[in-house]
């Protein structure tokens, strides 16, 4: 997201990979899509570790969650690296992983993008 005019320099970062200036904002939402956890950073900082950042910020959850229930199942894109994940939450919390579990989304082929940009212009020119 790029930076408004009010955004201060300390919360400036600059994505390499997208050439821009501004900040990340990092969001978990639940299965209907409500939000259930928001961070923002830097945009030089990495998903991973804004993901962390994230995690650490409200790791009180999962100390909370009891262990008896089903992992929560976290689905992740192909730009996060699940294996640093588990390192690093576990550092914060060695037992999370006894409560949640990663899982990479299936890549999307050229076809289903082209499919999804049609659908999605002609839904926003409507």
């Amino acid at each position: 997201m790029k930076n408004t005019c009010n955004a201060s320099v300390e919360s400036k970062g600059f994505c390499f990979y997208k050439c821009t200036n501004g900040i990340k904002r990092h969001l978990a939402v639940d299965i209907l899509g409500f939000p259930f956890f928001t961070h923002c950073t830097k945009a030089n900082i990495s998903d991973d570790q804004g993901l962390i950042e994230m995690f650490e910020k409200n790791i009180d959850y999962f100390k909370s969650k009891p262990a008896s229930l089903p992992k929560t199942t976290i689905l992740l894109d192909n730009g996060y690296h699940p294996e640093k994940l588990t390192q690093a939450l576990e550092d914060i919390y060695p037992q999370i992983m006894t409560k949640i579990q990663f899982e990479l989304s299936a890549k999307p082929s050229k076809a289903e993008k082209e499919a999804f940009m049609t659908i999605w212009i002609c839904a926003c020119c409507r």
